[in-house]
């Protein structure tokens, strides 16, 4: 892909999403409070994602284990 057409592609994009956000009608200063609040929100959603995710996955896993009937062996089971 030629570096040009990839420049011309990512700036239609981003004509877009002015396009289907309204941007293009705000004001500089109302679409840097925009962008920020966006962008801001878009990395706590990854970040929570990132955290909460995998400990969710490795719960219910357990918990459908454990109703198959494969129990998890703790450590009181394991000295007796």
């Amino acid at each position: 892909m030629d570096i040009k057409s990839m420049k011309n592609y990512l700036y239609w994009l981003y004509c877009q999403f002015e396009l289907i956000t309204c941007s293009y009608l705000m004001e500089p200063w109302e679409k840097l409070l925009f962008y920020t609040f966006n962008i801001t929100m878009l990395v706590m959603i990854s970040y929570t994602a990132y955290i909460f995710i995998p400990v969710h996955i490795s719960t219910a896993f357990q918990f459908f284990l454990h109703l198959l009937g494969n129990q998890y062996e703790n450590t009181v089971s394991i000295v007796k």
